[in-house]
């Protein structure tokens, strides 16, 4: 009901018998499969659990009003509610529960998540979204609390831009007008998190359709109400939130009790319908719910909750509660509820059986088929040794996982090493080789696309010049670019801080609002997380957002969302779901202690499964931007924050060349030393080199251009071949960047082999950069620290030819 409210509301489409039995039914299997999974956990058939129980009534209400093209993003207890929709069988369940990674039998993950992390499957097998208004949509759960907040975002103002858009009305199988709702869930405690407040003020401005589920059980874990949230309420203290009428700006809130069965589905009703119809984001505080087994398997509520709460929960369970409810109204007698539950409970065993069995006996058979090739290489070697052993303790494990299989079969090969090769040891190798294949693409697959979109796959396109190419300001071609895909593609837009009316800080985006309408180039408010969440949501739905993050010192307010959200979203749902988003920002050089970081060794170390891109310049930048826009893949780019006024041609096909993605370019050709670098050192290194020239030392420079991929060619142990030494030098701090650099020439590629000196590394002080250029020239790596560091490298081999300058 309304907070202004206090009656309890009549169903405004009453529900038969048959809809009522309906949901008994299915609240008693959610029950006893979160009964029967704790009880897996502990008996050692699955690692960890937790479970949807004390939920189950509101989950069905809000179900009801859930209709095709819709979009979930929730929270790791919605079990009943997945089921309910027709998006997870209990066998499914139970499987994820085990962490079977066939997605045949566990399509929300693969087995990579754990139990309550739900997902359905929005790509085909060649990687492109299906008609998503079809079918009812879970977008990838995440674990750390209200990280859901931020995508849900994006997937409610998706509907705005499909609703608002006439351009977008012709993509028919991605939306239905904007009718959709975006479907959150959250527990209580939860909502004390930023990125929830950050999300629900972002919803409020946008004026979208996204409908918030707060499951209140007065608890988070063991910290009750009163440690987290003011008042205790989270409806009380955003009823600010509520807008004072039919076509004001603001929310819907409503409060509900979760075991009024009635009362949940008419409010879930109303509220839909609403946020549906005019685009009203909406807050259903579901009040006075339970959680009969405590937080999850690692636990006992019992130790933290008071015999008077305890007994209150027993009192209120919304199971017990909409038994007694069904009685009274008399749509049901206790015979009929009766032989629900035990149906439930005959469903829920016959479910868990045939998951395990799906699951442990595929297991079984690879044991047994290894066992098979393990005994014919003891039989060549004898029964008297620690083989033989290893392979009978495979061979009479009640419960082997696939790691035992393997390890054996590992151990087995080190064991029999300097035995003369026979046929038994060949095919334990060739067995071996096989199963480390299958179990690479059970748990190592997918992280980047494997469409005909992927990065790798798009058509190379070089730039070409006029002989008359206009020399303007390098964010003019940006600007180009931009124009170019905009015209194209119109389901690309930008959205961000000072983006829309002013075209960005650096005028990259100058006039395009104009040309192409807000909606499409858009201001944000100062919220870089719900920012890239607002991208997130909408790359999902099959949009192509471009989210600015003004300096990259701020990527740390999304960092999180990035690392745990976008950038795993293909790993986790093993390709499943995709989110090509780009994220544009600007960094490197300049004045200032938070607007010119390099912070790369966090970004590199935190955002795998994303691409990297750090153009020298802003015609690099376009390249990058052509190809991420055509590509199916998630990328940030990081411009030059001081290369905006920088001259710059135009090219001619501003808006079609493309750069590949790992592939670096050798900016000078040198024969004494390598010096690796990327970005505005690019600028610092050359002008070195030229110093280092005039002293007879010949430097090659090559710029990476993109750290995710790096190098895929392996160019630069070519070029170290040639010089056999090598500098790597960025703006990241000691240990960051250029460790990453180092790491990937010099063990991946083996460059070490080629070298005739130590290799160096020059970064920035181990401090964020001070203010004005002189803090820039002691911060940050300078011409003269790229001279000295090559200087003495040159002066260690040929001292009489170099000598000492200090």
């Amino acid at each position: 009901m309304s907070t202004a409210e206090t009656a309890l509301p009549a169903l405004s489409a009453p529900l038969s018998k048959v809809d009522f039995l309906h949901d008994y039914r299915l609240a008693w299997e959610s029950r006893l499969a979160s009964l029967a999974g704790r009880k897996e956990v502990f008996m050692g058939k699955a690692k960890f659990g937790i479970f949807g129980d004390g939920k189950e009534v509101p989950q069905l209400a809000m179900a009801r009003a859930f209709q095709n093209g819709d979009f979930r993003a929730g929270y790791y207890r919605d079990q009943t509610f997945m089921v309910a929709i027709g998006q997870l069988t209990w066998e499914q369940y139970f499987a994820q529960l085990y962490a079977n990674p066939d997605v045949e039998a566990e399509p929300a993950t693969g087995g990579r998540a754990m139990n309550g992390h739900f997902a359905t499957r929005m790509l085909d097998d060649d990687g492109n979204l299906t008609d998503l208004t079809q079918t009812k949509n879970s977008s990838a759960d995440v674990s750390p609390t209200a990280s859901q907040m931020p995508r849900l975002l994006g997937m409610a103002y998706a509907s705005k831009l499909f609703r608002q858009n006439p351009e977008l009305h012709q993509f028919t199988h991605l939306s239905n007008n904007g009718n959709e709702i975006a479907f959150g869930t959250i527990g209580n405690a939860s909502t004390s998190e930023g990125m929830f407040f950050e999300a629900l003020n972002a919803a409020g401005v946008l004026q979208v359709p996204m409908l918030v589920s707060v499951w209140d059980d007065h608890y988070g874990i063991s910290v009750p109400a009163e440690y987290q949230t003011t008042k205790q309420s989270i409806s009380a203290i955003m009823a600010g939130l509520q807008r004072e009428g039919e076509g004001e700006q603001g929310f819907e809130i409503y409060v509900v009790r979760g075991w009024d069965y009635a009362g949940l589905v008419d409010t879930y009703q109303r509220a839909a319908a609403v946020c549906r119809e005019q685009h009203v984001p909406v807050l259903i505080h579901v009040t006075e719910v339970t959680q009969p087994q405590g937080h999850s398997t690692s636990g006992s509520h019992e130790r933290y909750k008071s015999k008077d709460r305890l007994s209150w929960e027993e009192a209120h369970d919304c199971l017990h509660k909409l038994r007694e409810w069904l009685l009274a109204e008399g749509h049901a007698t206790e015979l009929e509820l009766d032989e629900i539950e035990k149906t439930a409970a005959a469903t829920i065993k016959t479910a868990r059986t045939a998951a395990w069995a799906a699951f442990f006996d595929a297991i079984k058979a690879e044991r047994d088929e290894a066992v098979v090739l393990l005994d014919k290489l003891v039989a060549e070697t004898g029964t008297e040794n620690t083989l033989h052993e290893m392979v009978e303790q495979l061979k009479v494990n009640p419960t082997p996982i696939r790691a035992d299989i393997v390890r054996t079969m590992r151990r087995a090969l080190r064991h029999v090493r300097n035995e003369k090769r026979s046929a038994g040891r060949r095919a334990v190798q060739r067995h071996l080789e096989q199963l480390l294949a299958e179990n690479a693409d059970r748990y190592n697959s997918n992280l980047f696309s494997q469409s005909e979109y992927a990065v790798g796959n798009i058509e190379e396109v070089p730039a070409t010049f006029a002989a008359d190419a206009p020399v303007v300001d390098a964010r003019e071609v940006l600007q180009a670019c931009f124009d170019a895909n905009f015209q194209r593609d119109p389901s690309i837009f930008a959205i961000g801080e000072d983006v829309g009316k002013i075209g960005d800080v650096n005028q990259a985006f100058a006039g395009l609002q104009d040309k192409f309408g807000e909606l499409r180039v858009t201001d944000t408010g100062i919220r870089e997380c719900t920012i890239v969440g607002q991208g997130i949501g909408a790359a999902l739905r099959g949009l192509r957002p471009i989210t600015e993050i003004q300096y990259l010192d701020y990527l740390l307010y999304a960092i999180q969302i990035l690392s745990d959200d976008l950038a795993c979203l293909q790993y986790r749902t093993k390709g499943g779901q995709k989110a090509p988003l780009i994220v544009r920002t600007r960094g490197h050089r300049l004045e200032g202690i938070w607007h010119s970081g390099s912070p790369m060794g966090m970004i590199l170390g935190s955002i795998r499964g994303m691409h990297v891109c750090v153009p020298r310049n802003m015609t690099q930048a376009a390249g990058f931007y052509n190809t991420l826009l055509r590509s199916d893949e998630p990328a940030l780019v990081i411009e030059c924050l001081n290369g905006y006024r920088l001259k710059e041609r135009i090219p001619s096909n501003v808006g079609e060349f493309t750069l590949p993605l790992g592939r670096p370019e050798v900016l000078q050709a040198g024969t004494d030393i390598t010096v690796v670098t990327y970005g505005s050192m690019c600028r610092i290194v050359m002008d070195a080199a030229k110093q280092l020239a005039e002293v007879g030392i010949s430097v090659e420079v090559i710029d990476v251009q993109t750290l995710l991929p790096f190098d895929l060619e392996h160019m630069i142990v070519d070029s170290i071949q040639k010089t056999s030494r090598v500098l790597f030098a960025d703006e990241d701090v000691p240990g960051g960047g250029t460790a990453f650099m180092m790491q990937h020439v010099l063990d991946e590629q083996g460059a070490y082999r080629f070298l005739d000196a130590q290799p160096r590394c020059l970064a920035a002080q181990p401090h964020r950069p001070a203010y004005s250029s002189d803090g820039d020239y002691f911060s940050k790596p300078n011409a003269e620290d790229v001279f000295d560091t090559i200087y003495e490298l040159m002066s260690e081999a040929e001292p009489e030819r170099f000598a000492d300058i200090y």
